[in-house]
């Protein structure tokens, strides 16, 4: 900054610092930003055959890991982190349940413009649930055991039967009800 005699403080800026100063230079430098950003995510996108393998190994690392606990959806997006930079261990899975997972899910891969979008489509989505994005190169898994339709059998086995059960539910005594009559909270209990 220039004193100046008189006693005003005045800037000496040039032609560019100006412009970058100013509303539309940073909306010009903003937008510039973008344009490049959207560049290269377009020449980074998975292509359809890396997203669908990207997918089932993320899906297989999913099953693999709530194989005996389900967990919250925390623990869902942690392992959704985990399976980015891990492979799932084919030999643990039981080749049932990846036979299950075939015959009763589709993944299906959607192209956008600057990324790509996977989605298992079964009975219990038939509009389909999206379970990853591919953008930058890299394939981020967003895949919930509970969108994965594995089991499937038998509800009742003819008409009017009661709903299949593989456990017996055990009677229990709740005791009898007291008699209460109407307006008891008002007299006497006994009434």
């Amino acid at each position: 900054m220039d004193q100046t005699s008189n006693g005003d403080f005045k800037k000496n800026e040039t032609a560019f610092q100006a412009f970058y100063h100013s509303c539309l230079g940073k909306i010009v430098i903003l937008i510039g930003i973008l344009i490049i950003a959207f560049i290269v995510a377009l020449m980074t996108k998975p292509t359809q055959e890396e997203m669908e393998m990207e997918m089932i190994d993320d899906i297989l690392q999913c099953i693999q890991a709530n194989d005996s606990i389900q967990g919250d959806e925390i623990d869902d997006q942690v392992n959704n982190l985990n399976s980015m930079f891990t492979r799932a261990d084919t030999a643990k899975i039981n080749k049932d349940l990846i036979k299950s997972l075939n015959k009763n899910n589709r993944l299906e891969i959607y192209n956008h413009s600057f990324f790509r979008t996977a989605y298992i489509m079964n009975n219990i989505y038939p509009q389909g649930v999206r379970v990853g994005i591919g953008m930058f190169g890299v394939v981020y898994p967003t895949v919930i055991y509970k969108d994965l339709l594995l089991n499937v059998g038998p509800m009742q086995k003819n008409y009017k039967d009661g709903v299949i059960r593989s456990t017996v539910i055990k009677p229990t005594d709740l005791g009898t009800n007291p008699a209460v009559k109407p307006y008891h909270y008002q007299g006497d209990p006994d009434q």
